[in-house]
């Protein structure tokens, strides 16, 4: 009788929104599919022999799947979080090895019957449970340097395992949990940094090249060092609220920047950036001095962000050089550096054509002539917005961001009412995979990010991501399910 209460107390506290939402995005995927599939020597959309006969199987089993992972009770999940991690870790370290070449990755594992499945899609849920019970045990501190690092080593590991299978985007989703750790209280001068870190590459890179008039003196160079004076100077006036040593580091940098301007101008022409270079290395040296003689470990920090900064300035251009050529060449496209719509930047090129071919309305179902012609490569996955935006229109692909955006939201309300730390961890995990693969794949679509090969969840063709987002997902519906149950 005890159980029976229970399973009518699950039934009636499932989030009955999010599965909703679940479905219109599956169902709405489908269609897209079909659009991006479809061919006239196999009309029938419901055959094997098609892909959208394909992704209705996958969608089907995905629903099974959902429905056995909504019987599995929570405590499983506490007790084999740990093991399940262990295991896929394991098995995408033996996916180095056994996995055949696809596409230049050995990432994909084959199944049988010509299928294949990707572990790395299956290693976000094993990762988020296993964070979620570090997190939820006695003791742990997001403030206690040696939790943190539990934390992100937990997350590095698969991301350097998923980059030896040479698949550098799905390893860059697991950036994604540190959203979740910045949501439990970590410090958010780290997420600063990774910002702070990819405006210098940004601006590193793109003015590289180009000179201050009359000056030899790269605008790229200048504005980096700039922006690390700038940044470490402001972060002494916020954590350590010392306006002396603010205005004594602003105006010694400010001064000498701008007196050795002048003297390039006026007297001999010469690289000011050498000059800066100095200057960041005594203002590092007077916050060192800082540290020691106040015993606080912020001047530390601050002292090692600067240092961090410099150092990964001077040093971006090796990390460039050491990437895959297509990979160079696609950052060069995106940044603007290079103009090549017949080679790397072609699928971006094409993606906006399709989309701006789409109009207010649309072309209709299976009318789009970008993607009949195949036009967009990868336009059935990656590039599965473009499908929406040419039958769909405007008004279509409004639509399927706001159903997006009410998902989002919805996740975010469902983390937030949690009980326990173990569920909302992992709550917000899901949350941080899903917002992170909808603005890298839209924003790839329209150009407004490198294309890095990552699918848009319950619309790319696929069964390893739908299966992999719908373990994400039923697992902590499933958690959040329990929440009303008195504990036995």
């Amino acid at each position: 009788m005890e159980q029976e209460r229970d399973n009518k107390g699950i039934f009636l506290s499932i989030d009955w929104v999010t599965i909703l939402l679940y479905v219109i995005l599956i169902v709405w995927g489908w269609f897209s599919v079909c659009g991006a599939c479809y061919d006239f020597n196999h009309p029938d959309l419901f055959s094997w022999e098609t892909n959208s006969g394909k992704q209705i199987v996958w969608g089907g089993t995905s629903l099974v799947l959902a429905t056995v992972l909504m019987l599995i009770e929570k405590r499983f999940y506490d007790t084999a979080a740990y093991v399940i991690y262990g295991a896929m870790m394991i098995l995408l370290a033996v996916t180095i090895v056994i996995a055949p070449d696809t596409k230049g990755s050995r990432s994909w594992l084959p199944i049988g019957g010509g299928q294949k499945i990707q572990p790395a899609e299956f290693a976000k849920f094993a990762v988020a449970l296993a964070l979620g019970k570090l997190m939820d045990e006695y003791g742990f501190s997001i403030r206690k340097t040696k939790d943190i690092g539990k934390a992100i080593a937990m997350i590095l590991l698969p991301m350097i395992l998923i980059i030896a299978q040479k698949e550098t985007g799905s390893a860059l989703v697991y950036f994604a949990f540190f959203l979740m750790l910045y949501r439990e209280g970590m410090t958010g001068s780290l997420l600063f940094s990774g910002f702070a870190c990819v405006v210098y590459f940004v601006v590193g890179m793109k003015y590289s090249q180009d000179y201050i008039t009359d000056m030899p003196v790269s605008i790229g160079e200048f504005t980096v060092l700039l922006l690390a004076m700038i940044f470490t100077i402001s972060m002494v006036w916020i954590y350590c609220h010392n306006l002396l040593a603010v205005k004594i580091m602003a105006i010694t940098c400010a001064g000498g920047t701008l007196l050795a301007m002048l003297f390039s101008i006026f007297v001999i022409p010469f690289d000011v950036c050498y000059v800066m270079l100095g200057l960041c290395l005594l203002m590092i040296g007077y916050i060192i001095v800082l540290a020691i003689y106040t015993r606080l470990i912020r001047y530390g920090l601050i002292a090692l962000f600067a240092i961090v900064s410099t150092a990964f300035y001077y040093m971006t251009d090796t990390l460039f050089q050491r990437l895959d050529d297509h990979q160079r060449i696609r950052i060069e496209v995106l940044l603007g550096m290079k103009d090549d719509p017949r080679g790397a930047g072609y699928n971006v090129n094409q993606a906006k054509i399709a989309i701006g071919s789409g109009g207010l309305l649309g072309k209709g179902f299976l009318n789009g002539t970008q993607t009949k012609l195949r036009y967009v490569p990868e336009q059935h996955t990656d590039f599965i917005f473009c499908t929406v935006g040419e039958e769909e229109g405007f008004v279509g692909s409004a639509g399927v961001l706001i159903v997006y955006l009410l998902f989002i939201w919805r996740l975010i309300a469902v983390a937030e009412r949690q009980t326990d730390r173990m569920g909302r961890v992992y709550g917000y995990c899901v949350l941080s995979i899903f917002l992170f693969h909808l603005f890298i794949n839209v924003g790839m679509v329209l150009g407004l990010t490198p294309v890095i090969g990552i699918p848009l969840p319950f619309f790319s063709y696929g069964g390893s991501s739908l299966w992999g987002f719908t373990l994400l997902l039923f697992i902590f519906l499933r958690m959040d399910a329990e929440r009303n149950l008195k504990k036995r």
